[in-house]
Parts: structure tokens; sequence; C-alpha cells
């Protein structure tokens, strides 16, 4: 194990959750709402415990082994949450530490679920900087380590994988830093097109601010209780439909379409998918909620936000969709744990995990022994590995599920949905997330981390430990009968 590596990447995550924080630090400044001092404190305490750790640990090799990797990525997101929570806990946002902890996780992982009721005379510097931690949290943070400081391990591929659902970056240009630089200039230009968008629309510019990185790191905190609602504006409405949508799609099709490649990237039978299902869905939502909305555009304008809300794991709302069928909300909960695009900045077990398994099991009732997906034989490490998620989510939700019902004495449906939520990293609730004990909040937030690093990467952190025990090793098949 190299520690001294380790210690040194998260003293640097450190001073850049401290330098994260000084745009919060203007807007306090600006406005005047008393919670500078909140924020001044909680960069002081991370810029003392980061630059220590940062300047004074020389690794003697730079290169950074998997299991590194996989510990560096968790104890880093343990550690911006953590201290992430301090402005509110300070400021007297959240004077609870756990609840505070749990916007912090919340807001990182992108999940968006809120333990805030009243949203009137907040401090703006404090709520801006809840909203930023879905920015840092949408393309992750050790991505935006890799885009400031490339220099700081020799393989930094590990830190990549294992902040999966993030963007997969080995699809883009050889050199990590490189490739993180560009891939938060594509997200930081399409955050101030959409920006821009919504000023122009009619947001001020710090509404605009708020929902702009919600939408980008499709976390969808909002600074008003009523969410996209309050402002009821269809052209709003339309054009975070449209950046929703756009933050589902694999960012590697973006610097496709940047190096002329763009009709490759309208190839993609990845994106193909993630439309079809956008597209289909919102036609069945918005026939079935047509007779409460009077006209289909009308129908089609709140149909289609859901659905976008949902598939890209953001969580904004303009309705509430528990007035709606129970076909509508049992295809909420669906769309939820499938999420989007692979190499996106949404959650859920992504539309290509989905795709590879619904092809095996065409495979297998052709009787063809190989898997066939966007024209392709697919690895069987690839079917393994989307067995595996779906076998690890699906276990997750049904454990989390019987937890929250133990913990919390509420009914079945509330449960699961506010478990599955978190798992998938949206974020809304049945009512529950508010009033949630101190043991149903911590259960909520391992799934939420869960949820934003998947349970099959944590698994990695232990799995090279067996791994060479077994090496050389193989044992004699045995045939059984499955079904």
């Amino acid at each position: 194990m190299n520690k001294r590596l380790v210690l040194r990447l998260l003293g640097a995550i450190l001073l850049i959750e401290a330098l994260a924080m000084a745009p919060s630090l203007a807007i306090s400044l600006l406005y005047g709402d008393g919670d500078a001092l909140a924020l001044l404190s909680s960069m002081a305490l991370l810029a003392a415990l980061g630059f220590p750790a940062w300047r004074f640990a020389h690794p003697r090799e730079q290169n950074l082994r998997a299991r590194e990797g996989f510990l560096v990525v968790a104890l880093s997101w343990v550690l911006l949450s953590a201290f992430g929570a301090l402005p509110f806990v300070i400021s007297g946002l959240i004077p609870n530490y756990i609840d505070a902890f749990f916007e912090a996780v919340s807001g990182f992982t992108t999940t968006g679920a809120t333990v805030l009721g009243n949203f009137e005379g907040l401090p703006r510097g404090v709520m801006f900087w809840r909203s930023f931690t879905h920015w840092i949290g949408g393309m992750g943070v050790l991505v935006l380590t890799l885009a400031l400081l490339p220099q700081m391990t020799g393989r930094s591929s590990h830190l990549v994988r294992a902040e999966s659902p993030g963007p997969s970056l080995s699809k883009i240009v050889p050199k990590m830093g490189d490739t993180a630089k560009i891939l938060y200039l594509i997200y930081g230009v399409l955050t101030v097109i959409e920006l821009a968008a919504l000023i122009i629309a009619g947001m001020s510019p710090y509404d605009a601010a708020i929902h702009a990185m919600g939408t980008a790191g499709t976390g969808g905190f909002s600074n008003y209780g009523s969410s996209i609602g309050a402002f009821d504006s269809a052209v709003i409405d339309a054009i975070i439909t449209f950046f929703m949508v756009l933050f589902g799609i694999n960012f590697a099709l973006f610097y496709r379409v940047l190096v002329g490649g763009w009709r490759d990237a309208l190839r993609s039978e990845e994106l193909r998918w993630y439309l079809a299902l956008f597209a289909g869905s919102t036609l069945f939502v918005s026939l079935m909620i047509l007779p409460q909305y009077g006209t289909f555009l009308n129908a089609l304008r709140y149909g289609s936000f859901q659905v976008a809300t949902i598939m890209s794991t953001t969580g904004y709302a303009t309705a509430d969709f528990n007035l709606w069928p129970q076909a509508v909300k049992a295809l909420i909960v669906v769309l939820m744990f499938i999420g989007s695009c692979a190499g996106s900045t949404a959650g859920g077990i992504k539309t290509t995990t989905i795709a590879i398994l619904y092809l095996t099991c065409w495979s297998v009732l052709k009787g063809t022994e190989d898997t066939e997906c966007f024209r392709r034989r697919m690895p069987a490490a690839n079917v393994r590995t989307a067995f595996s998620v779906l076998t690890v989510a699906g276990t997750a939700v049904l454990t989390g599920t019987m937890l929250i019902l133990v913990l919390e004495h509420t009914g079945l449906i509330p449960a699961f949905y506010e478990v599955v939520s978190a798992v998938g990293t949206v974020g809304l609730t049945a009512g529950l997330t508010p009033v949630l004990t101190t043991a149903g909040k911590l259960v909520i937030i391992v799934l939420m981390y869960m949820g934003r690093l998947s349970p099959v990467t944590l698994a990695l952190l232990f799995a090279s430990r067996y791994k060479k025990h077994g090496k050389g090793r193989k044992l004699p098949e045995e045939r059984i009968m499955v079904g």
C-alpha cells in the first residue's frame, strides 16, 4: 500500500474542496446574508488539514495500484461530504450534523434528497454551495483532481474506473490528465450555455446558476420548495428538459462531435437505446396523463419533463406525479433504477446494462452462445459485470427496503420508493425523507454512496487480497440444473 501517495491525494482533494467554496463565499459577501463566516471557517479548516498532507507526504513512487485507487475514491467521497457539511452546521442552516452530512452526501452523490422543509429566506451563499456540490459530484471530484493536478499520479486510470458511474476517460485521449481537462471543458461550456438560456428565459442570474448546476450534475437541488414548478414557465421547462436529456448522454459522444465524428456519434447504438427509451416513455406518460391536462401539448410538457428528470436521475419536479395513474408511477420507479447512459453524469444502473441483460436473455432463447449487442459480440466479462451490477443493486434495494421498514415503521411503497430513489441517485421522495430517523438517514446515506460509486466498485476494494490466492488454480466444472 502506497500510503504516502494516498495521503497526498486526499490532501489535494481537501484543498480543492476549500477552493471550490470560494464562489459560494463571493456570493455570500455579495448578498450579505451573514453566512460568510461559516464558509470562510470551513475553507480554513480544509486548508489547514489538506495543505500539510499534500505538501509533505512525498511518495517514493507515483504509480497508483488498483486497490489504492479504489481506497482513495471511497475515502475522498466520505471526506468531501464530512467537511462539505460544515457550512450547513456553522451557518445554522442545518444545525444537526447528521442532517447536514445527509444533505452533503445527497449533494456530492447528485441524489438531491433533502432534509430541508422551508426554503424561504435561507442564506444564499450556503445555498449556492449546496448546489455547487452537485456540479462537483456530477463529473467526479477525482476527475477534477486529475484536470488540475495531472502529474500527481503516474497511473490514474484506477481513479477513473473507481469513480463510476462518471464518464469513462479511456475512450477519449491517451493521457488521463488531458482527457479530464477536455471533459471538464465540455461540462463547463454546456453548463454556461444552459445558464445563459435560463437567464434569457426569465430566471435571475442566481436562480439560473442554482438550476444550471443542478441540471448539469443531474442532482436536482433547488432553492424553491416547489422546484422548477415555482417558475410556471413552459419555456424554462423545455430548456431544462433538453439539458437533462443532454447530460444523460455519454460524454465520449460529445467529444466525437467536437473532433468531427458527429456521424459516428449519431450512429451510436447506446444513444439510440437511450433516446428510444426516453421517447417511448414520454409518449406513454403523456397519453396516460392526458385527461388531467386537457391537451396533448400540455400533457407532453409535463410528461417529457418528468421522464427526463427521472431518466437523468436529476429529480426536479414541475408536477406532483403522486396524483398520476398507478401505471405511470410504476414506470417512474423502473426508470429511476435504469437511469441514463454510461459515461454520463446521471446515476442508475445504465441503459447499456439493461441492453446487455435483455440481449443475453434473447441469445439464450435463440440457443446461441454469444451475446450480440450494438452489432458486436459482447465479451463474457461484460455480461458477467452487467449481471453483477443488477444483482448487487437489486440486493441493495431489497436490503435497504427491509431496513427502512424496520427502522421507520412506514408502508412498503414509500420505503421501496425511497430506497430505489437513493440507489438510483434520483432524490425524489414520497414524503419520507424529511421525517427519517437518524438510523434511517444513515441507511439512505450508505445507499446514496453505493448508487454513486457502484457497489461493485466498493467491493473491488477488498477483491485484490483474494485474487492472488486463486491465481493459477482452476476448479473442476460442474453442470447444475437451472430454472
